[in-house]
């Protein structure tokens, strides 16, 4: 099978970014609620404004496409919405650029692992451009990797140093485990038992979220609230989820807890990557096969 065409990649993107943020997932960005500094139609105008820098992903360094896409999103949104997002999808759009059959699994992750080894000090250097861009310091320091500095190492040599606290960071670092390995199984089981797109990306949140501290919250609010927030996901599915009275209730308290007092703390890490396993299971069909 050929690969993917550039177009039919990014709007496959541009979709995964509108579908994980127009569903009512706690502790996010969604329709009717926002954050002081990101409004829901930010966040659609982030989807916009990267899609023709990820339809040349297939033709240039890794690096340079998630600058450029920063760069695009930062002409139309004065703060960051999308610097993990663009992180994960600049690498897994090259893959599906290349000669792999992306409704294959296997193959695609395959073809972004070597993606990914194929990374250079170069890559690095526009990455670390667009942290900087988006967001001063966001991958923190790394031993003499600092962001505030030029790397010396390639891109996933430097992300592999940042994956002990950087969510987005260990996906590199693991060929993008979370993604394919908790999130992509997710939402094709919740698609297959006939769940709308919204219920499917909260199932698939939920399933992400129970799994693993998400990480920009143990760097906001620290390790103790990022545990607490494991616990009440898994209490969540536990109780049903979005299958279910009690758990949607469940989900509806964890999302006021994250929304106000001493807790406040928006799970971002993990929203990242339930769009990169979105954007994985469209590249693979999951439009045509998903509930609307």
């Amino acid at each position: 099978m050929a690969p993917r065409a550039a177009i039919d990649v990014a709007t496959a993107a541009q979709l995964a970014c509108l579908l994980e943020v127009s569903a009512a997932k706690p502790g996010n960005v969604s329709p009717g609620r926002h954050f002081p500094d990101a409004r829901y139609e930010d966040f659609l105008a982030s989807a916009a404004a990267i899609g023709s820098p990820l339809a040349g992903a297939g033709t240039r360094p890794v690096g340079a496409t998630v600058r450029l896409a920063i760069e695009a999103t930062r002409n139309w949104v004065p703060s960051n919405t999308n610097l993990g997002l663009v992180l994960l999808l600049a690498p897994l759009a090259r893959a599906a650029m290349l000669e792999s059959p992306v409704d294959d699994w296997t193959i695609l992750r395959n073809t972004l692992r070597r993606v990914l080894a194929e990374t250079t000090v170069n890559d690095a250097i526009d990455v670390y451009a667009a942290i900087r861009l988006a967001a001063p310091g966001g991958l923190g320091r790394a031993d003499s990797q600092d962001v505030a500095s030029e790397p010396t190492m390639t891109l996933v040599e430097v992300m592999q140093l940042a994956a002990g606290w950087d969510g987005i960071a260990r996906e590199y670092a693991t060929g993008f485990d979370a993604t394919f390995e908790t999130g992509r199984p997710a939402l094709c089981r919740a698609l297959s038992d006939g769940l709308s797109w919204d219920d499917a990306v909260v199932e698939t949140f939920l399933q992400l979220l129970a799994a693993a501290p998400d990480t920009h919250v143990v760097r906001r609010r620290g390790a103790t609230v990022a545990e607490e927030l494991v616990r009440q996901a898994q209490a969540a599915l536990t109780a049903g989820g979005v299958r279910s009275a009690s758990g949607r209730l469940a989900i509806a308290k964890m999302d006021d807890w994250l929304r106000a007092g001493p807790a406040v703390a928006n799970p971002g890490t993990t929203a990242d990557i339930t769009a990169a396993a979105i954007f994985v299971v469209l590249l693979g069909g999951g439009w045509n096969s998903g509930s609307r």
